[in-house]
């Protein structure tokens, strides 16, 4: 298959430096691709370079707009033709998320683009999964969005302050000075999406609030935007606290991972229970992430997935033990003793 792009800007633009997102695109589709004038060529196995095709043909059309598809994208966006031949990276500029900075943040999975369309749609919604999968960042990038555009008044940012080895009392200061390195996840995606000047001025005006969760008690947050951030580590006391704070024409974020839980042995998370609880609740949305959907270093998500497989190896072992324990035949002893009872 050929692939003809007229234009000489498109065709740097798509070639990326040295040729390197061409060679990506091959490397990920696992097509031969190669350059030559003005033309594009694809060979190899053929549903290889369909794939491949389609990919440099909408890469093309979004570098024509003045989008690029960056070299970390290639594979997961080879992935998604591949499951859907229909799917659309021209889509994804309907999802643009623009900032103060004139950042672009476009999700980056169909998960993403769920979440945001969820974020968007309800007044409350929950982002549960792993570590780099956009939780947090795409619903900052949401408020900040609504924030500048005057849909909500302020933005409010919470977290719980869960020791994860060290303890609140060995750090030194006072106690906004103690928990501040528990919320500088949330300054570090601020200053992502905003200014630093824009972040101070909004902080002074009360329009941006980063606060402990237990700072949320006895509050009600009218025309607000509010994420709470590793709501795994919200106790179930706290967990309903937090919810029941939303106040009207306010929007409430919950994002979490359940498998990384730093509460007490013992202590029952009320991320998960709110999500038993909840889920079958109208205008309320649950967006699960997976491995597929983590967006940092491709090591992270290699690694997601090898715990998810030990843990999934774990419970089916206690699964075993337990069928195990409950079938074993009576002991002597233990016969003696019930026919005793009786």
């Amino acid at each position: 298959m050929t692939l003809e792009v007229e234009n000489v800007s498109l065709i740097l633009a798509l070639a990326g430096p040295g040729g390197q997102m061409l060679a990506e695109i091959a490397r990920a589709s696992g097509a031969d691709i190669n350059l030559r004038g003005h033309t594009i060529f694809v060979s190899g196995e053929e549903s290889r370079v369909r794939t491949a095709h389609r990919l440099l043909r909408q890469a093309t059309e979004l570098a024509g707009r003045g989008h690029m598809l960056e070299q970390s994208d290639v594979e997961r966006a080879v992935r998604e033709i591949e499951q859907d031949p229909d799917a659309s990276l021209v889509e994804r500029l309907d999802e643009v998320i623009v900032t103060q900075k004139r950042r672009q943040i476009v999700p980056k999975s169909p998960a993403q683009r769920t979440y945001v369309n969820a974020i968007r749609n309800f007044d409350m919604t929950f982002g549960i999964g792993p570590a780099g999968t956009g939780k947090t960042y795409l619903a900052m990038a949401v408020a900040t969005s609504y924030l500048l555009t005057k849909r909500v008044k302020r933005i409010i940012l919470t977290r719980p302050a869960v020791e994860a080895g060290e303890r609140l009392g060995f750090l030194p200061g006072d106690l906004a000075e103690k928990v501040n390195p528990y919320l500088r996840p949330l300054y570090d995606a601020l200053n992502d999406m905003l200014d630093f000047e824009k972040i101070e001025q909004l902080r002074q005006r009360g329009q941006i609030e980063v606060a402990p969760l237990a700072f949320m008690r006895g509050r009600t947050l009218n025309d607000a935007f509010v994420i709470l951030d590793e709501a795994q580590n919200a106790t179930s006391e706290q967990m309903r606290m937090f919810l029941t704070r939303l106040g009207f024409g306010s929007k409430a974020v919950i994002t979490g991972d359940v498998t990384q839980t730093d509460l007490p042995p013992g202590s029952r998370s009320g991320l998960r229970e709110a999500h038993e609880l909840l889920g079958d609740i109208e205008g309320i949305a649950f967006q699960i992430f997976t491995h597929a959907d983590v967006v940092r270093h491709p090591l992270v998500q290699k690694i997601v997935l090898a715990y998810d497989r030990r843990d999934a190896r774990l419970h089916d072992q206690r699964q075993a033990s337990v069928a195990n324990v409950n079938a074993a035949p009576e002991s002597p002893q233990q016969s003696d003793r019930n026919s005793k009872n009786e």
